[in-house]
């Protein structure tokens, strides 16, 4: 027998989708909601629709942003010869969090898994190798230490040795199989700091 009805089954429904929300925390966000003033309600709803309808890839790094190219990408005063590859846009906040990196990224969306049938294809490996033919002095890969970024690390710097561009990988420091958006910044910027070259 269902306790509640059938709206508020849906709303728990769909909250419990979302991740890291299991059944208690979507109930609890359900009720917070349907309990909020109307006008809060829908200034949510609009600013979910608006970046769902409006955010993108930057042209450029691919991280997301509602513009063409992202404020890491446009400043003047970031590093443009220093590229850092991350596996998703998480990872390339947790850095810019330690306000001590000053070069660009580039955000692959994805790290090589073949187990998951996850190819060098279907991540952004292709938009990577175009951006290494303009002035590039170092690619430092800061894939997560699981298998699936050890292996893509180890593809992107089989890709780009040939070229002649200095690549180099985040140091240890950021504990295997931890995922770099729960590591602190002290942690993080002590493994920026140790990058061994490749």
């Amino acid at each position: 027998m269902d306790l509640y009805s059938g709206k508020i089954n849906k709303l728990i429904e769909e909250l419990s989708t979302l991740p890291g929300i299991g059944a208690k925390s979507a109930g609890r966000l359900a009720f917070y909601l349907i309990n909020e003033p109307e006008e809060h309600v829908k200034r949510l709803t609009n600013a979910i629709i608006d970046a769902k309808e409006n955010v993108h890839y930057c042209s450029e790094c691919f991280t997301l942003t509602d513009e063409e190219v992202c404020p890491v990408c446009r400043s003047p005063k970031r590093d443009h010869r220093v590229i850092m590859v991350v596996e998703n846009t998480r990872d390339l906040a947790a850095y810019e969090k330690t306000g001590r990196y000053d070069g660009v990224y580039h955000v692959l969306h994805g790290a090589i898994s073949p187990m998951l049938g996850i190819g060098p294809d279907d991540i952004k490996l292709k938009e990577l190798m175009k951006r290494l033919t303009g002035d590039i002095d170092e690619v430092i890969i800061a894939t997560n230490s699981s298998l699936e970024g050890e292996t893509t690390a180890m593809y992107i710097s089989k890709l780009i040795k040939p070229s002649g561009i200095k690549v180099s990988r985040i140091a240890s420091g950021v504990p295997v199989g931890g995922d770099l958006e729960n590591i602190d910044e002290v942690t993080l910027l002590r493994a920026l700091e140790g990058r061994t070259e490749l």
